[in-house]
């Protein structure tokens, strides 16, 4: 490398470090401060090669610069997380913004300029703008425009069923094109053609307005080059779409109220009765934007609810609410009677997410119907956002499960600052758990639906005990904390029927024996994942499918599946009593188990043996029975109980 090319690194890595004048940090600096540097900055992407290339130049050894390839390839990881993060909270505060401003609806063209500004901003599109049906002249017509700059296309007036504005409104679907003037999927007219060319479009997405069944216009965002629309930016897309519907429902409803009090003026009583009713849907619209901007939860919006109505509304899993009263308000997008209570699906798309349920109100006024509909989507957005956390946070947790298990390749020390990130501490005792299905679905897809519920399941029960999960090898695979007084072989079992409840199928759990010190041997959870594998395998072979166990559990048999070959555990917990009991009082009750076991179970043998008399046997039998318990002669345990003996004398050492 030339010296202007060093000199120019040089320069560049002094630009991404510390600010000109500041004291020069002497301190000696491992590979990854320059790149923490850089992500505390917020540098752009090619920063990051700037520490690398000076390295380069200096010369500096192989190991050093493969370090820094490493942390620079982690620390863009890291930026990109940063980044990927930051956008989503962008688009969920843009999304709890217009839903506040939904809350306070007062102007609704201030309303639908917001939803389509933001709209525009999050998804980085050169124009976005929304069209309305109008059903007395038959048509459609441009409300909002935002960054259009033509007069023809903000004017146009389109007959139903015409461009790519008719195809959304005809099928209540998405609809993405590339390049509009080539697509041959919907209806091109001179009209609509000359408008489009007018603004120089060339990529648009249409999404629908729907209010119930009905589509009631079009929310578009479109770039003047060509473009892939990625499916989140389709899916945010259709959320500020949701919320300008319900915009417009909202303005048309306080229409419909202004009008119908306007009638009413010369009945007094109605009318104070009407402005009451209005106040309430007000008040909660007020509580709902409440609860979102400070981070409340789901039961927090029925709460809010159930005061405002005067009623109990609570959140119903979608299993839990009655099926056909919550198929048809996710149809109609109403809140529907159902007996003595109201039926509001909470839904996101074609998903269920759950239900709102109004109890005891056969009777509500049309305001407070719709309060009830609004409350039940504020829930599916908090919901929605909950679960876009949740599954970042399983991705988090499942990536260091991986990397721990691939210990081989990884820094030790940054697998343990990454568990702290996620509250999980290294240093405590652990359990390695690999988990099954039992069930074979009759089809691919439905075995990749299943085996996702079994990993969501478990991510949950990891997170709720500051535990790991990850997919892998057609199951999953948990590290969890092992508390105090607890064994291996009982969370396996606690697992197992966690696991199995959760996804309604039988999950099978084998565990491993417990590993510590997890912080400075990473290495031991691959090999603790084996042993769990093995146990694994051999609860279904021994046809115990559904339940859990640790390689303890399974006697001499768990000398085989065991990663250490625990033999001296195995003696200790088979005749333990017995040697301890032979210590203690000098007895000789190991050498009449020996004697008995050789003698083919005989007393009369044992005692010729042993050169004792018979009734001296029977006295030290019936002393190993009380010690070791009544089923000692019994087949298994007798197996059992010779190999512990065998294993006894060659452990023991010789006698001169």
């Amino acid at each position: 490398m030339s010296r202007d090319h060093v000199q120019s690194a040089e320069r560049s890595a002094h630009d991404a470090g510390a600010p000109a004048g500041d004291a020069v940090d002497l301190r000696p600096a491992t590979v990854e401060t320059p790149f923490l540097d850089l992500l505390a900055r917020g540098a752009s992407a090619d920063a990051y090669e700037q520490p690398v290339l000076l390295a380069r130049a200096e010369g500096g050894p192989a190991e050093r610069l493969a370090a820094l390839e490493q942390a620079k390839r982690l620390a863009l990881r890291v930026r990109s997380e940063l980044e990927g993060r930051r956008r989503r909270e962008a688009e969920l505060s843009a999304l709890f913004e217009t839903a506040h401003d939904l809350a306070g609806l007062r102007d609704l063209d201030a309303v639908l300029r917001a939803i389509v500004q933001r709209a525009r901003s999050l998804l980085g599109t050169d124009v976005a703008y929304l069209s309305l049906n109008d059903p007395a002249r038959g048509d459609t017509y441009m409300r909002v425009t935002e960054g259009s700059v033509a007069a023809r296309f903000q004017q146009l007036r389109l007959g139903m069923g015409e461009g790519l504005g008719g195809l959304v409104a005809q099928t209540a679907r998405p609809y993405v094109t590339d390049d509009y003037f080539k697509d041959a999927r919907f209806q091109h007219t001179r009209t609509i053609d000359a408008g489009v060319s007018d603004e120089g479009l060339v990529a648009i997405l249409g999404v629908p307005l729907m209010l119930g069944r009905h589509v009631i216009g079009v929310l578009f965002a479109a770039d003047r080059r060509a473009r892939v629309f990625e499916r989140e930016q389709i899916a945010l897309l259709g959320s500020f779409a949701a919320l300008a519907a319900a915009a417009i429902d909202t303005a048309n409803l306080l229409a419909e109220t202004r009008s119908a009090l306007a009638d009413l003026e010369r009945a007094n009583e109605i009318i104070q009765d009407r402005s009451g009713v209005i106040e309430r849907a007000s008040d909660v619209h007020d509580r709902l934007a409440e609860l979102v901007l400070r981070g409340g939860g789901v039961h927090d919006v029925a709460a809010a609810v159930s005061q405002v109505l005067d009623g109990t509304v609570e959140f119903a899993e979608a299993a839990a609410a009655p099926a056909h009263a919550l198929e048809a308000s996710r149809a109609e997008g109403h809140a529907v009677p159902h007996e003595a209570d109201w039926i509001a699906a909470v839904a996101a798309g074609d998903e269920l997410l759950g239900a709102l349920v109004l109890r005891g109100h056969p009777g509500l006024d049309p305001v407070d119907q719709r309060t009830l509909e609004r409350a039940a989507m504020v829930t599916s957005l908090l919901l929605l956002a909950r679960r876009s956390a949740a599954e970042a946070e399983q991705r988090v947790r499942g990536e260091l499960l991986d990397d721990l298990l691939d210990a081989r390749d990884r820094d030790p020390r940054l697998l343990g600052d990454r568990a702290r990130r996620l509250r999980a501490d290294l240093d405590a005792t652990h359990v390695v758990l690999a988990a099954r299905l039992d069930a074979t679905a009759p089809d691919a897809d439905q075995e990749a639906e299943a085996r996702r519920r079994l990993w969501a399941a478990a991510s949950h029960l990891a997170a709720t005990r500051h535990g790991l999960a990850a997919a892998r090898d057609g199951g999953t695979v948990l590290l969890l904390p092992l508390t105090s007084g607890d064994g291996a072989t009982d969370l396996a079992r606690r697992t197992a029927r966690h696991l199995g409840t959760a996804v309604h199928e039988a999950v099978t759990v084998g565990a491993s024996a417990p590993v510590e010190d997890l912080a400075a041997r990473p290495d031991a959870v691959a090999t603790a994942y084996t042993e769990a594998r093995r146990c694994l395998d051999a609860l279904r072979l021994l046809g115990r499918s559904g339940d859990g166990a640790a390689a303890e559990d399974f006697g001499f048999l768990g000398l085989l599946l065991a990663g250490d070959q625990d033999v001296t555990g195995f003696v200790e917990r088979t005749v333990g009593q017995v040697v301890a009991y032979d210590a203690r009082r000098g007895t000789e009750l190991l050498r009449t188990l020996d004697a008995y076991f050789a003698c083919g179970m005989s007393p009369a043998r044992t005692k010729d043996e042993l050169h004792v008399h018979v009734n001296t046997v029977a006295q030290r039998l019936e002393r190993v029975g009380r010690l070791l318990g009544e089923d000692w002669q019994s087949p298994e345990r007798a197996l059992e109980i010779q190999l512990a003996l065998r294993l006894h004398r060659l452990s023991a050492p010789a006698r001169h």
